[in-house]
């Protein structure tokens, strides 16, 4: 096949263009360009950073393969940064490398290589593709460490249909050490987990420039009292503990936690760990990998952060919308996040979360 490898300058998927070219197929090594503020923050370590074009050419060139750079800044920006934003502003808790995936890498890609006559888009992501008897199937990687399929959940069938996969079968040591054996520069290169386009780590502050900074109360959640005050009601997110700056501790010394963001208010409502608890959730934007779920309840796991474990759950669809009874509560889930749906170690389909329900409410 003609594919196109998506090469970040990272060992995954140097290894991944390797492996595709050992196969016979017909590649064209190709690194994006997304994140301006990335390239020009002079970091030699994370993601989208010059350094990382560089390596990205290195091993094209040690693989005897042309490469390429896309610049799909604006696309990104668009379809990235300013949902990131978006969402924000409007008291939610974004995810953006799975609208990475979803919007730039497996379409934005994918749409420009099928345009060009290639067959595929491949990726060094740990998961898998599999043919099922109705076509092809995302599955975890074999590598629970470093399983992929929740940020990939986002495709559709025909995006998968034009995926491969080529790691999703090892482990990440024997990737590594796979890139030695080849004399691949980048074999031991540590792997990124920064927001690229704010490359300096600051989230809070990124937002307080974007979105505008919101002061107001810290109350609380139960008995509605005032606690304190805070700069700005974007700092903060479900499930948080730091950066509470309260009058007093709780009558019975128990932590507390951001349980509510009210963005139209500015408050931010804290409290007990077990107000947290969510066993019913409500989605929309739904994406499916395999057979549609409809109206008729299904069993499935319900993932709903990157390296988090599935939860036993029951889904149904009705108008559009996903709307899950959570075997086993959640603790800290916020809208704005995605729900992964999976049957064993097979994705079935996503959906972003808009609505939370905890336990004992209404």
């Amino acid at each position: 096949m003609r594919v196109i490898a998506t090469m970040s300058g990272g060992v995954d998927s140097s290894v991944a263009a390797a492996r595709l070219v050992d196969a016979g197929h017909d590649v064209v090594g190709v690194h994006l360009a997304l994140s301006k503020a990335a390239a020009a923050s002079g970091r030699s370590k994370g993601c989208c950073t010059l350094d990382d074009a560089r390596d990205a050419r290195r091993v094209a060139d040690l693989l005897g393969i042309p490469f390429y750079v896309w610049d799909l800044s604006d696309r990104f920006r668009a379809e990235v940064i300013d949902d990131f934003i978006d969402e924000y502003r409007r008291g939610r808790t974004p995810n953006p490398c799975v609208r990475c995936n979803e919007r730039i890498k497996f379409a934005a890609v994918l749409d420009r290589a099928l345009a060009m006559g290639f067959d595929a888009v491949a990726s060094g992501h740990y998961a898998q593709v599999i043919d099922g008897p109705h076509g092809p199937e995302l599955h975890r990687g074999i590598d629970p460490t470093k399983d992929q399929s929740y940020v990939l959940g986002v495709l559709d069938r025909d995006q998968l249909a034009c995926t491969l996969l080529p790691l999703g079968g090892d482990r990440k040591e024997v990737i590594r050490d796979e890139a030695e054996s080849r004399g691949l520069l980048v074999a031991r290169k540590p792997d990124s987990h920064d927001i690229c386009f704010i490359p300096d780590g600051d989230t809070a502050g990124f937002l307080a420039t974007h979105v505008g900074a919101a002061p107001g109360a810290v109350v609380d959640a139960e008995s509605g009292e005032v606690l304190g005050t805070h700069a700005d009601a974007h700092a903060f997110t479900i499930g948080q503990r730091r950066g509470l700056d309260l009058r007093s501790p709780a009558p019975d010394g128990a932590p507390r936690y951001v349980v509510d963001v009210d963005i139209d208010t500015s408050t931010v409502r804290v409290g007990r760990a077990e107000l947290l608890d969510v066993d019913r959730l409500e989605g929309e934007h739904l994406t499916w990998t395999g057979e549609p779920v409809g109206e008729e309840a299904r069993p499935v796991g319900v993932q709903v952060r990157a390296h988090a474990a599935a939860v036993p759950a029951s889904l149904r669809v009705t108008a559009g919308r996903a709307l899950v009874d959570l075997l086993e509560p959640i603790r800290g889930l916020a809208p704005g996040q995605t729900a992964v749906f999976y049957d064993g170690d097979r994705v079935i389909g996503s959906a972003t979360v808009d609505t939370t329900h905890r336990q004992g409410s209404a």
